[in-house]
């Protein structure tokens, strides 16, 4: 599995040439514009900090509701810190897939490629983890 990671980072390494989609010079109508709408919406760096904002809120929130004595019962105690340690590998796997995924992108290929990329190394990162829960007991 690791040499087939490797080959397929390689692969995308070599492959240099921007390609384009067939059709990119043509007007795509009201999907074109509401993409690229929301493409320069997300592109501002207010959103980017926003969005930190009230991520670092959600899960700072939870953590404290969680272990605080703010009269929570105990269940719904434990349930908060589950959801602030969930949330914040769902942004790690979300990093790798998609730190994997533009990097594919920008070199040119597909969005197939892209996802093909972000899941080998999704994967990848979750054998390492598995591999250390094994070996030394990192979860539980």
């Amino acid at each position: 599995m690791g040499l087939l990671v490797v080959a397929t980072f390689v692969a995308v390494a070599e492959i240099g040439g921007k390609r384009s989609a067939p059709g990119r010079d043509e007007s795509g109508g009201r999907y074109e514009a509401v993409v690229a709408a929301l493409a320069e919406f997300v592109r501002t760096p207010v959103v980017w900090a926003v969005s930190f904002v009230g991520v670092t809120v959600l899960i700072g929130g939870s953590i404290l509701l969680g272990v605080g004595s703010f009269g929570i019962p105990e269940g719904l105690a434990g349930t908060l810190v589950t959801v602030a340690y969930l949330l914040v590998a769902l942004l790690l796997v979300g990093f790798v897939f998609l730190g994997a995924y533009f990097a594919t992108r920008s070199r040119g290929l597909g969005n197939a490629h892209g996802v093909a990329a972000g899941t080998l190394a999704t994967g990848a990162a979750f054998l390492v983890l598995v591999t250390v829960q094994l070996v030394v007991g990192v979860v539980g």
